[in-house]
């Protein structure tokens, strides 16, 4: 490979062997093992020497650990440590090829270790800062080498997180550039470039999820606990919106989302009061203790319950009895839905709007169960059983004696408000009637019966035999009996079900939809690629799809309806559909149903 030249000397660019990284807190200790481990011969430096003692015993417990689990030989540990030094004098970085700044999020603190950075290290010397937040652009403009100011921006926790984001500013030199991305790939990480504004890709895109998890709580809308299960549960996410808020810290989350909002002008970044609030008691998150939850000591993980914990056994009403359920629907919602209360012991009548139809219904739900058998899930007589409980319909009056009727048939309101009129009248007394509906207003349902207070939402997600969660919406004139019903279904059918009002989107949708839509922002912007967006959301916060994989799945019309649904509901301008989400409609590129969505994909 050849070795880029510098742009003003034209003589070589170092290789970088020697790098120093100033601030050893979590994320500095974490860079420093890393570089450490894949030989890189690394200045620590702390204006605390506390802090560069925790630096050295943290090390020396991580290669202890990688030792006793057969990841590193001793010999190969006694490298490690050997290869790090420290110190609390900033001119130790005299000799380093690459500095990676890691200090406090602050403009003051940094310009101040950039220039004195300026006046120590080789001119061919390479800064790098791992902000997250702040412009790298206005680091390097006031540094005396701007063409070698790059941003590093690392995760946490940075051994083990594979994403960095390799930031460019108007003034850096492509041959850094390329120096730092090469660097990034011989230590195992996957380097994505991106241009300088704040939050860059990954953080970009969380941070305005992060900040409206959290208005979500503070308008007490749902519980924390609520808000953080249903987006592991309903989206797979490895952590909760709030919990998250706490690992990161509610005060590093607060200035992130400062420098966003100061460049958006979006009010979906202008941070949510609570993070004020929060930040300014010294509440900052695990770190200090408290934060949206209460741990057992600051820096601890455990969380203890506090006064907001919900009891274990809280008193609820009693529910009704319910034996029997009745399914509305013919699609794979409804398959899925009836195949999940047959498989818990009820008997179920599912109905469409011909026998036919019902009975298709049925026998997609009978090859779903022989894929269970087929895979040790199930029993062959379990799956007899099962399929034994379910009775096809091609009329609602055999909802006649159910207990529960849950509907679950097109995403139309029209359609809903004229099958629960029919539920209405072919419902026995005392029946609770449902809807799984994603993003229409449950109420309206209500108000097409006779006996709203009887009516709840029960929005399942797809596959419903397969996702644990189910968002329990109530509107203002359901009954406490009838809200304890369907807990108690939930928790007989093996559900997690979490409370939530009667609002566009609910939990899961409200806070997942804005930011796919700001993925797509990001592409029309041209400021990254589709793959890029992927990758960092992927590595860097740990999803298990990309933005652009997930909307192509989901469908991009069924993704522009909730989009329009939220917008026309709260009335933000943030929330206002991508154009490009728009145009992509227009054309029939919807996603993997028709073969085309932001990727192209086989027919098959």
């Amino acid at each position: 490979m050849a070795t880029p030249l510098s742009p003003q000397s034209g003589s070589p660019l170092p290789a970088l062997k020697t790098i120093a990284v100033v601030g050893l807190g979590t994320m500095g200790t974490g860079i420093t093992e890393v570089l450490a481990k894949a030989g890189r011969e690394v200045i620590g430096i702390d204006i605390s020497e506390t802090q560069t003692a925790r630096t050295v015993a943290a090390l020396e417990s991580a290669t202890a650990r990688a030792v006793e689990r057969g990841r590193l030989t001793e010999q190969e540990r006694a490298g490690v440590l050997a290869r790090v030094r420290t110190s609390t004098d900033l001119r130790a970085a005299a000799d380093a090829d690459l500095v990676i700044e890691v200090a406090p999020e602050s403009y003051e603190v940094k310009h101040q270790i950039f220039r004195e950075l300026d006046g120590i290290v080789r001119p061919e010397t390479i800064l790098a800062t791992g902000t997250n937040a702040l412009s790298v652009t206005r680091l390097a403009a006031d540094s005396a080498r701007p063409e070698r100011v790059l941003g590093l921006h690392f995760f946490n926790p940075a051994q083990a997180m594979k994403l960095v984001e390799v930031v460019s500013s108007v003034l850096t030199a492509p041959q850094a550039v390329a120096a730092v991305t090469d660097l990034a790939i011989e230590l195992g990480k996957e380097p994505v470039a991106v241009g300088d504004r704040p939050g860059f890709v990954a953080d970009g895109l969380l941070f305005g999820y992060l900040n409206q998890a959290a208005a979500m709580y503070e308008a007490r809308y749902a519980s924390r606990e609520d808000i953080d299960a249903a987006m592991r549960l309903g989206c797979g996410l490895p952590m909760g919106p709030l919990a998250l808020l706490d690992l990161i810290g509610v005060d590093t989350a607060r200035t992130v989302l400062d420098a966003m909002y100061a460049e958006s002008r979006d009010r979906l970044h202008a941070p949510a009061p609570i993070l004020k609030q929060l930040s300014e008691a010294g509440l900052t998150g695990r770190k200090a203790g408290r934060g949206f939850y209460t741990y057992e000591a600051p820096g601890s993980a455990t969380v203890v319950p506090d006064a907001l914990t919900p009891a274990a056994d809280g008193a609820r009403t009693a529910g009704r009895p319910v034996r029997s359920v009745g399914v509305a629907g013919s699609g794979t919602m409804a398959s899925g839905i009836a195949e999940v209360f047959a498989k818990a012991g009820y008997d179920v009548v599912l109905a469409a709007r011909s026998e036919e139809k019902a009975q298709t219904a049925k026998a997609r739900i009978g090859k779903s169960l022989a894929r269970s058998v087929d895979k040790g899930r199930l029993t062959a007589e379990a799956a007899a059983q099962t399929l034994d409980r379910i009775t096809p319909a091609g009329s609602y009056e055999a909802f006649a004696d159910v207990d529960l009727a849950v509907e679950a048939v097109a995403e139309d309101l029209e359609v809903k408000r004229q099958l629960f009129q029919a539920l209405d009248k072919v419902c026995k007394p005392g029946a609770v009637l449902a809807t799984t509906t994603s993003s229409l207003p449950v109420v309206a349902c209500a108000r097409a019966t006779s006996r709203p207070q009887d009516v709840i939402g029960m929005h399942f997600f797809n596959p419903a035999p397969a996702m644990k969660l189910v968002e329990v919406v109530r509107t203002v004139l359901t009954t406490d009996d009838v809200h304890a019903t369907v807990r108690e279904v939930c928790a007989k059918v093996r559900k997690h079900a979490v409370d939530c009002g009667d609002r566009a989107g609910f939990i899961v949708n409200a806070l997942l939809f804005p930011y796919l839509n700001n993925a797509v922002k990001m592409v029309q912007e041209h400021y990254a690629t589709l793959d890029d967006i992927d990758a960092a959301m992927k590595l860097g916060g740990g999803y298990p799809m990309g933005p652009f994989e997930l909307l192509d799945v989901v469908g991009l019309d069924v993704s522009l309806a909730i989009e329009k649904v939220l917008h026309r509901e709260f009335r933000d301008p943030g929330l206002a559909p991508a154009p490009l989400l728009e145009h992509l409609v227009a054309a029939g590129c919807l996603g993997r149903k028709t073969g085309r969505g932001f990727r192209e994909y086989a027919r098959r």
